[in-house]
């Protein structure tokens, strides 16, 4: 990876945490939920499918650092660490999680639309994960209650944002691969190993 290229990708990276920043404003309440339906969350996943786990992981910690200091940058226009710290604050620690698990998934193997939905679904299970567990330790809540009212009233909006999520990353990866310098690495026996950035990168990106 050259430095214009590495250049590159960490301004994107600080785009894709102004767009989620952004996606504050766009959430409906759910009643049986303390937590809304956003579309942060696919944007989140998105920039780990787009930018892979590293720079993409700067996205959503661009986004979080901003929120913890006090910016409205959280669903509603909120911010600090009341919400962090709150119902939402497992979804807000999935979203780092998820978007680096959606890129590191999204960047093994060829090349395909499977690949592509199996990283995107990969990312929101990683948020649900986290998400449940937080909902789960609040007072008078259990395992349960939390899935019902965190997991529940969201799947079949959340599906639909992993499929777009997915299409999204898809059509997108050449142009990516273009401008950032990621390469897929495929053994000749059909197999796969990890991406790198570049030959002498040395790593994921």
């Amino acid at each position: 990876m050259t430095r214009t290229q590495r250049a590159a990708a960490r301004t994107a990276s600080a785009i894709f945490a102004a767009a989620i920043a952004a996606a504050a404003f766009i959430h409906v309440p759910v009643p049986v939920s303390p937590v809304p339906v956003v579309i942060q969350n696919l944007l989140a996943v998105l920039a780990g499918l787009v930018l892979g786990p590293r720079y993409g992981s700067l996205a959503v910690a661009l986004f979080l650092a901003a929120g913890a200091l006090g910016a409205p940058v959280f669903s509603g226009g909120r911010g600090g660490w009341a919400v962090m710290l709150g119902p939402s604050g497992g979804y807000l620690a999935g979203y780092l999680a998820g978007a680096f698990v959606a890129g590191l998934v999204a960047r093994i193997g060829r090349r395909s639309m499977v690949r592509s939905v199996l990283a995107s679904m990969a990312g929101f299970t990683v948020v649900y994960l986290f998400g449940v567990g937080r909902l789960a330790l609040l007072p008078g809540s259990d395992l349960h209650k939390a899935i019902v009212g965190g997991v529940l009233p969201f799947l079949a909006a959340d599906s639909l944002k992993a499929a777009a999520g997915a299409a999204a990353s898809f059509a997108l990866e050449p142009f990516a691969a273009s401008l950032f310098g990621f390469r897929r690495i495929v053994r000749p026996d059909g197999g796969s190993e990890r991406d790198e950035a570049s030959p002498a990168s040395g790593g994921i990106r």
